[in-house]
């Protein structure tokens, strides 16, 4: 890519144009809907603005369209701000996502710095194809994330306080988890939890059984019961359906958010939301899933700590914008809504900016004195480079924008 000529441009909001990740668990029509786009017959699970290089977005310039991962690389003071170029090696620090869960995703957790760094040169240092289905660590990042609920989203985060956990497994399977629930009485969560990922096949299988069939007598009034039952239906062969037992369910309202710290082990269960994070694909997984499950690494990575669910709701700082109480480094979130009363006035001194609309239509300028202007729809995002000037929003439009804390 040449870079005469382009300088100037990089000073100016850039449409991006973004990938599409089609797992399993996703669905066929909800991203769909919020890009306009008729269903599909493959799901659709997460949509990436970023640049990540699994799958960076793309932004047109010099005639063609350009992997934002490169453009970065040429341009990192004017698209990504002096400081967060000098913080974060010259990378956007954080992932931004919409994801569709029409069925669950794996149980798992992510990686501190220190575990992400090690582990990533561990295994690279084997020899080992970055892309092999035994692979732990993609690069070497932590994964922070903060979910934020588009519809009603159903998920489960961080071990339950121990009595509560001790109530469910009795009532759900008393009999075959009652060596378990003995040693459990001297409240080591850690043993807890390894002791159910080494159970012998045939007791995973009686297990499962044993708790689907108490789960079926409890179903037309009891949460736990009602997920135990649609994660076998899933996964019927999964000792990951028991989770709801001893991990917190939680079901969000649109609006509502959760932030995930490294070490916390999770699952999304149902619904669409948008995702924000530091950029990595760092994964260890525990159950729900057909992939690759190390245990040992797992219970390395684990906060083995006792949680409630605490859910984030937006605080409001003008009359436009509301930001969500999340503490990263990499990011914050916050939440925009124009109207033909109130237009949305961007601070002159900012990091680097991504805005996807997700209501309404929109306009964005630059410049008051010109009558240039972007126009927003649902479904588009639009990166704003930090070197550019304060940019206003007009219309009638929700947004949803990522930035890096200065």
């Amino acid at each position: 890519m040449k870079t005469d000529g382009l300088h100037i441009k990089m000073v100016k909001p850039l449409i991006l144009k973004n990938t599409i990740q089609k797992y399993a668990w996703g669905s066929y029509f909800a991203i769909q809907q919020l890009t306009d786009t008729a269903p599909t017959k493959e799901p659709w699970a997460e949509l990436w603005m970023g640049a990540h290089p699994k799958a960076p977005s793309q932004v047109f310039v010099d005639g063609k369209w350009v992997a934002l991962l490169d453009v970065i690389s040429r341009f990192p003071e004017k698209l990504l701000g002096k400081n967060t170029a000098k913080k974060f090696n010259n990378t956007l620090p954080y992932l931004f996502k919409v994801l569709a869960a029409e069925q669950a995703l794996s149980i798992q957790a992510h990686p501190n710095a220190v575990q992400a760094k090690n582990g990533f040169e561990r295994e690279s240092g084997t020899g080992l194809d970055i892309n092999a289905p035994s692979r732990n660590y993609k690069d070497n990042n932590h994964k922070p994330e903060c979910i934020c609920a588009l519809t009603p989203f159903t998920g489960l985060k961080g071990f339950r306080r121990i009595p509560s956990i001790l109530e469910r497994i009795d009532r759900f399977c008393p009999y075959e988890l009652s060596a378990e629930i003995e040693n459990f009485k001297n409240k080591d969560l850690k043993l807890f939890f390894q002791s159910l990922m080494e159970l012998p096949e045939r007791q995973k299988k009686t297990v499962i059984q044993e708790t689907v069939e108490n789960a079926k007598k409890q179903a037309a009034s009891d949460l736990t019961s009602k997920w135990i039952l649609k994660l076998y239906h899933q996964y019927p062969h999964d000792l990951g359906i028991i989770s709801p037992l001893f991990l917190n369910l939680f079901c969000l309202e649109p609006g509502q958010a959760l932030f995930l710290p490294a070490g916390e082990l999770h699952a999304y269960l149902d619904g669409l939301g948008i995702e924000l994070m530091a950029n990595s694909d760092n994964v260890l997984r525990g159950g729900l899933t057909l992939k690759h499950v190390d245990v040992p690494e797992l219970l390395n990575v684990l906060n083995f700590i006792e949680s409630d669910i605490e859910i984030l709701m937006p605080e409001r700082i003008s009359d436009c914008e509301s930001k969500y109480p999340v503490f990263a480094e990499e990011f914050q979130l916050s939440a925009i809504h124009v109207s033909d009363s109130k237009t949305y006035i961007s601070h002159q001194q900012r990091s680097v900016e991504i805005l996807l609309c997700i209501q309404g239509n929109s306009r964005l300028t630059v410049n008051t004195d010109s009558d240039e202007f972007i126009k927003l729809k649902k479904g588009d995002s639009i990166l704003i480079p930090a070197a550019a000037k304060a940019y206003h929003l007009k219309g009638n439009a929700r947004f949803y924008k990522a930035s890096v804390p200065l």
